[in-house]
C-alpha cells in the first residue's frame, strides 16, 4: 500500500480522499482525545484505509461525523446499529456510526521518528485496560494532574 504525508492544513481536505483510494496516510494528532496514548506535537498515526470490517474493541478509527467532523477514537462496543466510539481521554460514548462513516484504522504511530505498530501485545493489552478503565479516567487524570503540580513544587 502506498503510503503519503499530509500536510496539517490539507488534512480534512485529503486524508478521505486518500484512504478511500486505497492509500495509507500520517497524519499529526491535533486534540487530546486520545491522551495519553496519542499526544499533539510529538505523535502522528499511521491509518490505513476502513476496509476489512468488522472490527474489533480496541481498534482505533478515523471517522467522520454527521457534521464532517473528522474524528480519531476507539472502538468500545460494535452492536448490530453500528460501532459505539471513545476517546482515551473521555468518559462519553459516542454512537452508533455507520460503516460507511468508517474511513481508516489505526495501524501504527510515529513518536520520536520511531514507527511503533498496533500488532504487538504490548499495545493490545494496553488497549484493553484503558478501555476497563474508562469509567474512572476523570478520577485517574485528577490524580496524575495533583502528582504533577506537587512535583513542580
Amino acid at each position: 500500500m502506498e503510503q503519503e504525508r499530509i500536510a496539517d492544513k490539507k488534512i480534512k481536505v485529503h486524508a478521505d480522499e486518500l484512504l478511500r483510494q486505497g492509500k495509507s496516510v500520517q497524519l499529526p494528532i491535533t486534540g487530546y482525545s486520545m491522551y495519553p496514548l496519542l499526544v499533539p506535537g510529538r505523535d502522528r498515526v499511521i491509518l490505513a484505509p476502513a476496509d476489512h470490517m468488522p472490527y474489533r474493541r480496541g481498534d482505533v478509527m478515523l471517522y467522520r461525523r454527521e457534521k464532517g467532523i473528522l474524528v480519531l477514537h476507539r472502538i468500545w462496543k460494535r452492536k448490530k446499529d453500528g460501532y459505539y466510539m471513545v476517546g482515551d481521554n473521555q468518559k462519553e460514548i459516542e454512537g452508533p456510526l455507520r460503516e460507511d462513516q468508517l474511513i481508516g484504522v489505526m495501524t501504527g504511530m510515529i513518536r520520536d521518528g520511531k514507527e511503533r505498530s498496533c500488532d504487538g501485545m504490548g499495545y493490545r493489552v494496553y488497549s484493553a485496560v484503558w478501555l476497563m478503565l474508562r469509567p474512572i479516567r476523570p478520577l485517574l487524570s485528577r490524580m496524575v494532574a495533583a502528582c504533577k503540580r506537587f512535583l513542580r513544587k
